[in-house]
């Protein structure tokens, strides 16, 4: 019997050592054991993510093959297709027929970028971007390849990259989270796909550093507001109790998530006052509006949520995403995607210029990008002036400006139908520790134990593309 108890004395001792150990974590100094955060110089501080869900079509927008429109209505030749993986939805088709833009191209700026008309303020801001034109996924419908993007992997539960860089970088002494989330709805496709909270989650991570998600309305954040006959006196003192019993609570139990469940009480706290003045846009001048254009006055609109990405910015929060819906142009692709270029055009084109004034572009990243492009063939009957187009993760465009990025360049090459990459391919998991690299860190060092293994953003592999950094 004494022996036994003995043995369970060690192991109750062990088990809330480690505890006490993984309570530890929460503070930034030793969160990545053995080093300190950054690895080495950072190029940014913080970085605005407009993620494009649903899939936009490069060949409408960024990446101008002439011959597509020379061979409209002809088949997709199986040497360029070489047996290659499509959805189902197009698995079915007999034919395959080459779907040319009906849109005209130009080249703008010193760089020559080509640019959709579709894209007139991004083609005035052509000289601050980096266009890569070989990014390339794994992943061939929606789910999948929005996780993979946000998380590293296919499969629901990772911690979410905004989570990661918070984890490493953060700093929690603010008041506003580190990591805020704002999503919209488009006008090129209703009844989108949904978007579920687990992109932007801490998965394995603590849960202080999960994305907390922004709406429109009178309670920007949910449950945020004190309840009807709370005063702001009464919530200070049952926060002060509370925190008092989870201190006790902790001595005992050494679980690390106490800590959590305090800051993100206390944090809570801070932002019923912090929220309400960063939403509140109507102090903003004219040309303010002008710059994002007229729907930034719309709370909820994808030109509204840009403007609010740079306030928040500028109130200290570091990792800024933005969902914007209604990419997948599956039928109608000219009507629906002139539409959703409409609501994102001038906002995006507008954030950039905003930041570029007010001096915070240089140490800020802005990325703009879907999950995976479209296929260089109609999905469906190739009509005049009508076409659709299925997932294509072969090959698509994504930009990104800012802090460390070379301006004014195209990098990666596609073939002359634009369905494979002849040169630079860029993986997800290369942009996602390229991504890292600009914020000082080594995607290959930075990693969590969990369930007796060493995770990390970039899973198994991915390499810097160094040729587009500065």
């Amino acid at each position: 019997m004494i022996k036994t108890l003995m043995e369970l004395n060690r192991r109750d001792f062990l088990f809330k050592s480690t505890l006490a150990l993984g309570g530890l974590a929460l503070d930034k100094m030793i969160r990545i054991p053995g080093e300190e955060l950054p690895h080495f110089a950072p190029k940014v501080k913080r970085i605005i993510y407009l993620f494009q869900s649903g899939g936009p079509s490069q060949h409408d927008l960024f990446d101008y093959k002439p011959l597509l429109n020379k061979l409209n209505g002809e088949e997709l030749p199986d040497s360029v297709r070489q047996g290659q993986r499509i959805t189902g939805m197009t698995s079915g088709q007999k034919s395959f027929p080459l779907a040319g833009a009906q849109f005209s191209f130009r080249q703008y700026g010193e760089s020559g970028a080509w640019l959709s008309e579709l894209l007139p303020h991004t083609a005035e801001i052509a000289d601050e971007l980096c266009f890569i034109k070989s990014m390339y996924t794994e992943a061939i419908n929606h789910d999948p390849a929005l996780t993979f993007f946000q998380t590293g992997s296919q499969q629901p539960g990772r911690p979410s990259i905004g989570s990661w860089l918070s984890y490493g970088l953060g700093n929690g002494d603010k008041d506003l989270p580190e990591f805020c989330v704002l999503l919209s709805n488009g006008t090129g496709k209703l009844n989108a796909q949904p978007l579920y909270n687990r992109l932007w989650g801490s998965g394995f991570l603590p849960s202080v550093y999960q994305g907390v998600q922004f709406r429109s309305g009178k309670d920007p954040v949910l449950y945020l507001s004190n309840p009807h006959g709370i005063s702001e006196e009464t919530r200070r003192s049952m926060l002060d109790t509370y925190e008092k019993a989870q201190k006790l609570h902790y001595k005992e139990e050494q679980d690390p998530e106490i800590q959590t469940r305090i800051a993100q009480y206390e944090m809570a706290y801070r932002m019923q006052t912090s929220v309400p003045e960063v939403m509140d846009i109507d102090g903003e001048p004219d040309y303010v509006y002008d710059l994002y254009g007229p729907e930034s006055r719309i709370p909820g609109t994808y030109a509204a949520n840009c403007l609010l990405a740079r306030r928040l910015l500028e109130r200290g929060v570091n990792f800024i995403q933005l969902y914007h819906r209604g990419w997948d142009q599956h039928f109608n692709l000219p009507r629906n995607l002139t539409n959703q270029c409409r609501d994102t055009d001038q906002p995006s084109a507008g954030l950039v210029k905003d930041l570029k004034q007010r001096g915070l572009l240089d140490d800020t990243l802005v990325v703009w990008g879907g999950e995976f492009g479209r296929t260089n063939y109609s999905q469906g009957v190739l009509e005049p002036g009508n076409y659709g187009r299925d997932h294509h993760p072969r090959c698509f465009t994504i930009w990104m400006a800012g802090g460390g990025v070379k301006k004014g360049i195209s990098y990666g090459v596609t073939d002359d139908f634009g369905y494979n990459i002849l040169q630079d391919g860029v993986h997800v998991h290369d942009f996602q520790a390229t991504l890292m690299h600009l914020f000082g860190i080594d995607h290959e060092r930075f990693t969590f134990k969990h369930q007796g293994r060493y995770y990390r953003l970039t899973d198994v592999h991915g390499n810097v593309v160094r040729d587009i950094l500065t």
